[in-house]
């Protein structure tokens, strides 16, 4: 693991607070994007897969059918107690994308659903290339709405009445980091017919998920309700419906690390890995295995 590593960005606290709201408002992964992501990625029984920012547990469980080992690692402790509540049988451990709690060389894949554009990109890349084996692959997914829809729209421009400065997954700035010098190959892309269908109450959950509506006061976070409510009893689409459709576009890039000329493996005089390292990598793979055991 990577010592100092870099403070979060503030808005993340409003993950912190909203932990279960997140769970309920949130959407899942469709099966067909995670089917084709095992099948690029070769995750199957006997690999091991590192998640990024892994929140509440949404993607995980999307990845359960693989059959691979999977080691969670997420920076908020609210979303950590719910991962645990929801996922009992994953590993989830404190950390973030700049700096993974997880010996060199560690995965066969590391992914991140929801979560990379809050990373310190370049640095994240780096940390990644570090704790995968030569030739591993690395997946970034997110679900976009899809704002062809009217009241769609109308959402996301509540959404960013509130938040100009946070990053988003849809302004791509994190794609810079995937240039000529990065450790990692072409990213490759492929998208994903998504849908949500909730209540009107779960259409308010899924804007109070939001970070920075999270930061709010309650009143304000109160007001934004009320607006989510007369966006959809306004619109025709979705006024008096007791269920409504939310359309998404799931995302999803991948992409290989480049392979490295041989290097000797830094440790004791052997050549082997520091006892420390060895130490670590042991207590996770044992912890891992004993959860998959009571699952």
């Amino acid at each position: 693991m990577r010592r100092g590593a870099p403070r979060l960005h503030p808005a993340v606290r409003g993950f912190q607070r909203r932990a279960a709201t997140y769970e309920r408002g949130r959407p899942g992964y469709p099966r067909a994007a995670i089917r084709f992501l095992a099948r690029e990625l070769g995750l199957c029984p006997g690999t091991t897969v590192v998640e990024l920012g892994s929140g509440t547990g949404k993607f995980t469980r999307g990845l359960l059918p693989t059959g691979a080992a999977i080691v969670a690692v997420e920076p908020t402790e609210g979303m950590r107690r719910e991962f645990a509540r929801r996922v009992p049988s994953v590993l989830v451990l404190p950390g973030q994308g700049e700096a993974i709690p997880l010996p060199d060389r560690f995965a066969d894949a590391v992914v991140v659903a929801q979560a990379f554009h809050w990373f310190r990109a370049r640095t994240a890349l780096r940390e990644i290339a570090r704790v995968l084996r030569p030739g591993g692959g690395l997946a970034l997914l997110w679900n976009v709405r899809d704002e062809s829809v009217p009241w769609v729209r109308r959402l996301t421009e509540l959404l960013d009445r509130h938040g100009e400065a946070i990053p988003r997954a849809r302004q791509h700035r994190w794609r810079r980091a995937f240039d000529r010098a990065a450790p990692f190959g072409p990213l490759r892309l492929r998208s994903f017919r998504h849908a949500q269908r909730a209540t009107p109450a779960t259409i308010v959950e899924r804007v109070w998920s939001v970070s920075v509506i999270g930061l709010l006061s309650p009143m304000r976070q109160r007001a934004v309700a009320r607006q989510v409510r007369a966006i959809l009893g306004s619109d025709p689409v979705t006024r008096g419906r007791a269920v409504v459709t939310l359309p998404y576009r799931t995302e999803v890039y991948w992409c290989r690390l480049r392979r490295r000329p041989a290097r000797r493996p830094r440790g004791g005089a052997s050549g082997g890995p520091s006892a420390g390292r060895a130490l670590r990598l042991a207590r996770v793979g044992t912890a891992v295995v004993r959860r998959r055991r009571r699952a």
